[in-house]
């Protein structure tokens, strides 16, 4: 498991991958509105699959369900990425959706070198490469290091990247 100052700086990096996906594919309103929105909602999904784990609604604030089970199942982020896709464009909730399930999915993206690992099918799987919060500024930089190609591929046509590749 990274730690919550992990979970938060990829959460940044998600939601930059997210306002570029939904700003370049529209967002069912404005393009700056529908990938902001989608940028915040990917900062409360990069720590959303912990704290949907907690009872609410009781005094004690105990978890409801057992930590990494239901709320950290890939197969359910990855549907609501896809299906929120799928509709970008037509309406501002897919915007809000899709923002809030890359956040989600950068959750388990970060969780998944720890030996407790993620379900993402059916069974947990994991890297095996540390234990909890080790190698937490790894995993930032890596979700730093996609989020900057993300979003130069999608604004920037690549400009950049094949700049740092050229002048190697």
């Amino acid at each position: 498991m990274a730690s919550n100052k992990a979970h938060h700086a990829t959460g940044w990096a998600a939601g930059l991958m997210a306002a570029a996906v939904i700003s370049r594919t529209g967002g069912g309103a404005p393009h700056y509105i529908a990938g902001l929105c989608g940028f915040l909602m990917a900062l409360a999904g990069a720590t959303a699959p912990d704290w949907l784990e907690v009872a609410w609604w009781s005094r004690k604030r105990q978890l409801w369900i057992t930590h990494r089970t239901l709320t950290h199942w890939g197969l359910g982020w990855v549907a609501l990425l896809i299906l929120s896709y799928h509709w970008l464009g037509l309406h501002l909730v897919a915007a809000l959706s899709f923002g809030f399930a890359a956040g989600g999915l950068m959750h388990l993206l970060a969780d998944w070198p720890n030996p407790l690992g993620v379900p993402w099918i059916f069974g947990r799987h994991s890297l095996n490469w540390w234990n909890s919060g080790r190698c937490d500024l790894l995993v930032v930089a890596a979700a730093w290091v996609a989020a900057l190609l993300v979003s130069d591929h999608m604004w920037f046509h690549d400009l950049h990247s094949l700049q740092v590749l050229h002048s190697l």
